[in-house]
């Protein structure tokens, strides 16, 4: 039977299962510059490939990534979820941000609640980043998450470094999960004009 993907909302933010409709922006991200840490630019044809496998990804593993909309305006702005193909050496807690819209700290609103939710609600007691050592945006990402550089874990392909995140409970009414939120709840101000904030 297929796997009704849950839908997750934040304050900002509605996160859906992938569907046809969310597709021309990812195309657009995927066969960009934006790509270039994540394997491409992609042409056409690898962009249908791997949109067709987040799909997919949902009915094999039972998780996937989310398509990140906008409240408001339904407007999708990117996604974040738990990720794992073939010969990935763990499940990965993964975002992307369309580059239009980057700057508003919505793949650490999106991810913050994706996290909970994996470790809440499918169990996972663990979770990695796999990044590109180039994609300092992603570092500084996983890094304001609490995730920390696991130089004992195993890359996907000796390329990329691994960041382990906390864990459900050192993250429980924590200190690191209390400045996340108050970190969100700052975007969240329409007054809020950030500098020198690490750009998602």
């Amino acid at each position: 039977m297929p796997v009704e993907i849950p839908v997750l909302e934040t304050k900002r933010l509605i996160l859906r299962g992938p569907t046809p409709e969310a597709y021309p922006s990812f195309k657009s991200t995927f066969t960009s510059y934006r790509a270039r840490f994540m394997g491409g630019p992609l042409n056409d044809y690898e962009t249908w490939m791997l949109y067709a496998a987040e799909i997919g990804h949902w009915q094999i593993r039972g998780y996937g990534m989310w398509v990140i909309y906008d409240r408001d305006s339904g407007k999708t702005l990117g996604m974040a979820g738990g990720w794992k193909p073939a010969k990935w050496p763990e499940a990965e807690l993964a975002w992307i941000i369309w580059p239009e819209v980057a700057g508003h700290g919505y793949a650490l609103e999106a991810t913050h609640a994706v996290r909970d939710y994996l470790y809440a609600e499918m169990n996972w007691d663990t979770a990695v980043s796999y990044i590109d050592p180039k994609n300092l945006d992603s570092i500084r990402l996983a890094e304001r998450l609490g995730a920390i550089k696991d130089p004992e874990a195993a890359t996907v392909d000796g390329h990329d470094i691994v960041y382990r995140h906390p864990t459900a409970d050192q993250l429980r009414d924590s200190q690191l999960s209390h400045g996340i939120e108050m970190e969100i709840a700052n975007y969240a101000d329409p007054l809020f004009k950030p500098k020198g904030f690490a750009l998602d």
